[in-house]
């Protein structure tokens, strides 16, 4: 990474602490297609943004790591893991929740709230979503604890990177990278316990019982995990996620984004005291770079919004500590709307004013400081947003309907195609079903498998020793389909149609659920 050469501070009147960097990631300067990765060492930053990023950050590991070993009692008939997704049985436990295959609507209606979720975050809020709560993200802070931990800060990594191999160049750099694939295999080994019981899955892993695929998939996430977090970094974010690209056409002028207001900030100067009195004019900023030194993506706020920047906020916090030193007012960058940017710059350079004074600008006592505009949160609850929140609210709801609404007891019927019937030597006609009575329940169950509709027709199920009738219970073991075959005989007096219709009713008396199945019932043509 370049640097440039930190002045003398003791011929800064203001004596504050230094910062010198450039940002990797140029947005002035035109790229080739392809360019080897340059190193960044972003500057740990202490703040508002910063402190709820490392909460952002344990919440989302606690869930992540914590979530399979969490217990939920559903009985002696279903496992009592709060969260899996059983693929052996096809089913998906989600505490109190059970989806079935047929009912991966569920599944789908999540993922299309989570869409409309994620343009009304980008609407709102800008990217949000990439600065706080992507894995990408999370994990590369992650890593970047550690590297910290054992490198150093900044100035102590980059000190390091340059330094000629030793014995602790080379010790600290295998224990970084050691407990980065530690990392990885916890990444990897916490995914896998969500497709089975975590525990019996822990011991069976450890004994070298498992299944070959969990010691893949732990094998993939881990060279990923690492790679992608310790190695690849931004470049995962700028090269490998279409959301930079996607998040241009759900951004507007109303969006919130980090902005650096040049209108106050510009023009830049480090001596503000002898600017002063030569009679310059010198905005806020200070040129001390501290903005550029702890973005994680390595470029510098102040050339505008940049497909890189994953509105952390970092340089807010950086800049606002710069601010407090010099006892100005914090905000020189931060969360603003374009409209609002754009008010601020048409202001600044009026005629009418002459240009905006930046020490007017943070004065308290007059001035133009009662024109400038700052964010407006009723911005967010623009008609764009309110779709948005209007269609996700609508999924969710419908999902929340279907859900309280649904049976939990199923018949599936399927008539036998060849023969579609067959004829008794008295002239009776017989036809043949498949019929499927599911269970969706954890606990046994004795169902009611009756026949209606058909005139004088009974029924006989294979495999139950009980003479025909026109209604048989039949027991289900907890949470499964069980599978019958059905014969439906009707007298050849009662026989009016070549193709009638009839009913067959699954219930269960004790908790009065039901479900109906419309079946049709072949016969040939009858002289009467």
């Amino acid at each position: 990474m370049n640097t440039r050469t930190a002045p003398d501070p003791s011929q800064d009147p203001d004596d504050i602490e230094r910062l010198e960097a450039e940002a990797v990631n140029a947005a002035w300067k035109r790229k080739p297609l392809y360019e080897a990765r340059k190193k960044i060492f972003p500057k740990r930053a202490e703040g508002t943004y910063r402190r709820f990023k490392w909460l952002v950050m344990l919440v989302t590991l606690g869930i992540y790591y914590i979530t399979p070993w969490i217990r939920w009692d559903r009985g002696p008939y279903a496992p009592d893991q709060a969260v899996l997704l059983d693929i052996a049985n096809r089913r998906f436990y989600f505490f109190f929740i059970e989806i079935w295959p047929q009912e991966f609507f569920f599944v789908a209606g999540l993922l299309v709230m989570a869409g409309f979720g994620l343009f009304l975050i980008t609407s709102a809020v800008g990217r949000a979503w990439c600065g706080y709560t992507c894995p990408q993200t999370v994990w590369v802070d992650l890593f970047l604890v550690v590297e910290r931990a054992i490198e150093g800060d900044r100035n102590q990594r980059m000190k390091l990177d340059m330094a000629p191999w030793s014995a602790s160049k080379l010790g600290k750099r295998v224990l970084k990278h050691a407990i980065w694939i530690m990392i990885g295999v916890a990444t990897g080994g916490a995914w896998i316990f969500y497709f089975a019981d975590a525990p019996t899955l822990l011991m069976s892993f450890i004994e070298g019982n498992a299944a070959p695929v969990a010691y893949i998939t732990v094998a993939i996430l881990t060279a990923t995990t690492y790679t992608f977090g310790g190695l690849m970094r931004e470049q995962v974010c700028i090269y490998m996620c279409p959301w930079p690209r996607i998040q241009a056409a759900m951004l507007d002028e109303n969006s919130l984004v980090v902005t650096y207001n040049d209108w106050r900030g510009e023009p830049r100067g480090r001596h503000a005291k002898k600017a002063a009195a030569e009679g310059l004019v010198q905005g806020d900023c200070v040129d001390c770079n501290a903005c550029v030194a702890v973005c994680p993506m390595g470029i510098d706020i102040r050339d505008g919004q940049q497909l890189e920047c994953i509105t952390c906020a970092l340089c807010i916090d950086a800049c606002d500590a710069i601010m407090d030193k010099l006892d100005r007012s914090r905000g020189l960058i931060s969360y603003a709307t374009l409209a609002d940017y754009a008010d601020n710059m048409a202001l600044a350079q009026s005629p009418e004013t002459g240009g905006l004074d930046p020490s007017r600008v943070r004065t308290a006592d007059g001035g133009f400081i009662d024109k400038v505009k700052h964010f407006d949160w009723r911005i967010i609850f623009r008609p764009r947003s309110l779709l948005y929140m209007g269609v996700w609210s609508a999924v969710g709801v419908g999902l929340l309907v279907a859900l309280l609404s649904r049976d939990r007891l199923e018949v599936n019927v399927l008539h036998d195609r060849n023969p579609q019937f067959v004829m008794e030597s008295n002239g009776d006609i017989r036809n043949g079903y498949s019929i499927k009575i599911l269970n969706m329940i954890a606990e046994p169950r004795v169902i009611e498998l009756s026949l209606d509709g058909l005139p004088g027709a009974t029924m006989h199920v294979i495999g139950i020793d009980e003479a025909p009738g026109v209604s048989f219970a039949i027991p289900v073991e907890p949470d499964r389909l069980r599978e019958l075959k059905v014969h439906v005989l009707q007298p050849k007096e009662f026989i009016t149609s070549t193709n009638a219709s009839f009913r067959f009713i699954v219930e269960e008396t004790a908790s009065d659920e039901r479900d109906v199945y419309i079946a049709n019932f072949h016969a040939p043509e009858m002289n009467q």
